[in-house]
């Protein structure tokens, strides 16, 4: 939060530079001009640094020493303080303001969030499917996101920011939307609009500034989003295979099934690869099955499968492996493989 803190103060410093220049100027100048007349008039000054002393604290109604005798020193006792609050003190007013009241710049602010994100997942559509990618990814699975939403409603935003999540209100075709959402430094892009052209338009934009970026579109055509996948290297989801957890496992390099019910219980079945120094590396099978309540029905080193590995069989790094349990149960596991 404190990268955020300090580029949103920077950009609210940027909002404010005319004042601050138009404040800075006149003090200049003015203590150029008293020093001047000072040299004048036989009340000289030591040094250029007290008259900028001077008029300063004549600006913030602080009197620097004895009244001049020279009436045109006299002058700026009076006309310092109304500068001082003509060109600075409704200024610090309204940057007070703002700087204490960051959702009155939500936009800004926003972005001052997600420029401190790296390799987290950009979410475009926060809609019904949008949202609950949410929940699975970063409730769920506590991956850093950011979202794109250019007409997001009230409660999902408030839902959102609940979640230290920045929502960047934009049209996210536009480049500088997926600028502002650290494009370039994310590992994923999750498209979720409702409309095929619109999510390939974005998708193609973001794979232009990101070369490596993973992208998941929402297509609702499977043989459009076969077609992709095989042309682009997109991971396309079709209409049949529309589901949270897919969209968030593809995110995370994983991939998960759509659940199936068995006996009233949701359960999927989950495709994993063990990363290098993840909480689970070096542990058993039997372990994993415990710590998780999941079922391991297959484990992959090397090349060479073992179908319904023993309960003492290890998991090392880049081992595949393949899991069978609720989609919360995988969640977490998934989360603790990376």
């Amino acid at each position: 939060m404190f990268r955020a803190s300090w580029r949103d103060t920077l950009l609210l410093l940027n909002e404010f530079r005319t004042a601050l220049i138009a404040f800075l100027l006149a003090i200049t100048g003015s203590a150029g001009l008293y020093y001047s007349i000072a040299q004048r008039v036989g009340e000289p000054l030591q040094n250029f640094s007290e008259a900028i002393y001077v008029v300063l604290s004549l600006a913030f109604f602080q009197p620097p020493g004895e009244f001049p005798e020279s009436p045109y020193l006299e002058v700026f006792f009076f006309v310092m303080p109304l500068v001082g609050i003509g060109t600075l003190a409704l200024g610090l007013a309204d940057f007070g303001y703002l700087f204490f009241n960051r959702r009155a710049r939500s936009k800004e602010w926003e972005m001052a969030i997600a420029s401190t994100l790296d390799k987290h997942h950009i979410l475009v559509g926060l809609g019904h499917l949008g949202f609950h990618v949410v929940q699975h990814l970063k409730g769920a699975m506590n991956r850093p996101m950011a979202v794109i939403e250019l007409d997001p409603s009230a409660d999902l935003i408030a839902a959102v920011q609940e979640m230290d999540i920045p929502i960047i209100h934009d049209d996210a075709s536009r480049e500088s939307a997926l600028e502002a959402a650290g494009v370039r430094r994310a590992s994923s892009i999750i498209l979720c609009i409702q409309d095929d052209a619109v999510n390939l338009k974005i998708a193609l934009k973001a794979r232009s500034l990101n070369p490596d970026i993973r992208v998941i579109i929402r297509i609702f055509d499977d043989d459009f989003a076969q077609a992709l996948s095989q042309q682009f290297g997109f991971i396309a989801l079709s209409g049949t295979g529309l589901a949270a957890p897919a969209f968030a496992a593809s995110a995370t390099d994983s991939d998960i099934t759509r659940p199936i019910s068995i006996e009233g219980e949701s359960f999927s079945l989950a495709r994993i690869t063990i990363s290098p120094g993840c909480p689970i590396e070096g542990t058993t099978v039997g372990q994993i099955e415990d710590g998780y309540v999941v079922s391991v029905i297959l484990v992959r080193h090397n090349g060479k499968s073992d179908f319904h590995p023993a309960d003492s069989h290890p998991v090392v790094s880049d081992d595949m492996v393949a899991v069978l349990g609720r989609p919360d149960r995988l969640h977490q596991l998934i989360h603790d493989s990376q």
